[in-house]
């Protein structure tokens, strides 16, 4: 006798979820029909003991953390290609799982295929799977499920997902450089202080000489750095550390937030960035076929901002209450005033941070063209499409932004390394000229 599990609908249709046993599958169904249930799925249910012992033969193996964001658009890819081939589900699964390397994604594929095994549906099976499979993924594979039509919605959540990493890709390859350039000059820098400077102050002490005040300046530095040379790597850990600590409360999150998107420069790439993936995330959940408000709750999640997030549950909220959604987006796309993003504006920026941060109190992180393109949306039913075109348009706006910042960043830090490292020359220089010329004389 096997188990299967199925679910029904009784003669009041209610669902009915249960377990029933069955030498097969025909014989399930009429025992089920018996009952007076009209039956909707079934399928082998496997217990949960024997799938636990059967795991180390399926390979799954040791992993830990969440499934890398390239290896599930890959996945995601070659699932839409199969599911348009026509292959069952279950068996597309089998063979991208054989395809996995050993990791998080082989281990959650091998639990989703067991769920599924067991009477699951897709969706379901994936909610189970946090660590791959986010709410935004599970939510389109439920719409598509109900619609019948998963391949073309797995085809545009791998076009979705693709297209959140290539921004993604784009911004860290433009940090890249930069952070890679004042590492690398740091440490230079830190080694001519500690190990070349001392012994020009030795010779210098020797001569017993009058020295310039550019020598000065920097034998002082010189002793400073080789005294406190610990401070290097404590000093940038120790801001890291507090930014930490202080983000991993809400308060100190959303000023967080707010400080970046406040920030000359580096705060429109932010918000650009922050808009093209949220209104890409929502474009994709309505094209889907989501309701409205779990589509807005899910890219509330997505925006990873704490000011964003607070617009669009004003938003959701407005929604309740039989609102469109551009009004409230236009009304609550002003962020309050927040102390926090006062204190890190002040902190990191002292002096002038503040300013810049009352002189762009009023600023809104979504603009009248953004808003005007979803009211228009809403109007002709088109809100989907709007979504589509402000993510594109914002996502060429950051890729501008990207490389206008580039072409500004290589000639500034090439000027301020220069500057250093002249400064360096000379203050070293100037008193061996004058030692050489009072010899000579």
């Amino acid at each position: 006798m096997q188990k299967f599990k199925f679910e029904a609908i009784d003669s009041k249709g209610r669902e009915i979820k249960d377990i029933t046993e069955a030498a097969t599958e025909e014989e399930a169904q009429a025992t089920i029909r018996q009952m007076g249930f009209h039956v909707t799925k079934i399928a082998v249910y496997k217990e949960r003991k024997a799938k636990a012992a059967q795991k180390g033969a399926d390979g799954k193996t040791f992993s830990f953390g969440s499934v890398k964001s390239k290896k599930l658009v890959v996945f995601t890819r070659q699932l839409s290609i199969l599911q348009d081939a026509g292959l069952p589900i279950l068996r597309s699964l089998n063979i991208l799982k054989n395809q996995a390397k050993p990791g998080a994604l082989r281990n959650n594929l091998i639990d989703v295929i067991d769920e599924i095994e067991s009477g699951s549906s897709l969706s379901e099976a994936m909610a189970k799977c946090p660590r791959a499979f986010n709410r935004l993924y599970v939510n389109m594979i439920k719409a598509g499920e109900a619609g019948g039509a998963l391949e073309t919605i797995l085809q545009r959540l791998s076009e979705f997902l693709e297209a959140s990493q290539l921004l993604k890709t784009r911004i860290k390859s433009a940090l890249t450089y930069p952070v890679a350039v004042v590492f690398f000059a740091t440490a230079i820098l830190t080694f001519i202080m500690i190990a070349i400077v001392p012994k020009f102050e030795a010779i210098f002490k020797d001569f017993d000489t009058e020295l310039p005040t550019m020598t000065l300046v920097l034998i002082t530095a010189s002793n400073l750095i080789v005294k406190y040379f610990y401070l290097i790597p404590l000093l940038p850990f120790s801001i890291w550390l507090l930014v930490k600590l202080t983000t991993s409360f809400e308060y100190g999150r959303f000023g967080w937030n707010l400080f970046l998107l406040k920030l000359p420069v580096f705060g429109a790439l932010v918000e650009k960035t922050t808009v093209a993936r949220s209104t890409r995330t929502l474009g994709t959940l309505v094209t889907s076929g989501v309701p409205i408000l779990e589509s807005l709750h899910i890219t509330k999640e997505a925006s990873n901002n704490a000011v964003f997030e607070l617009m669009y549950q004003k938003v959701l909220e407005a929604i309740r209450d039989g609102d469109t959604i551009a009004n409230p987006m236009k009304q609550y796309s002003k962020p309050p005033f927040h102390f926090g993003g006062l204190a890190y504006m002040t902190f990191f920026m002292p002096g002038f941070g503040a300013l810049i941060y009352l002189m762009k109190l009023n600023g809104r992180v979504m603009d009248d063209m953004v808003v005007n393109m979803i009211d228009v949306g809403e109007e002709t039913g088109e809100l989907d499409t709007m979504l589509y075109k402000v993510a594109d348009t914002y996502d060429q706006e950051v890729k501008a932004a990207t490389e206008a910042l580039m072409s500004m960043l290589e000639p500034l830090l090439v000027i301020f390394l220069g500057g250093i490292v002249g400064f360096i020359v000379i203050a070293l220089f100037m008193p061996l000229i004058k030692l050489i010329t009072t010899l000579s004389g």
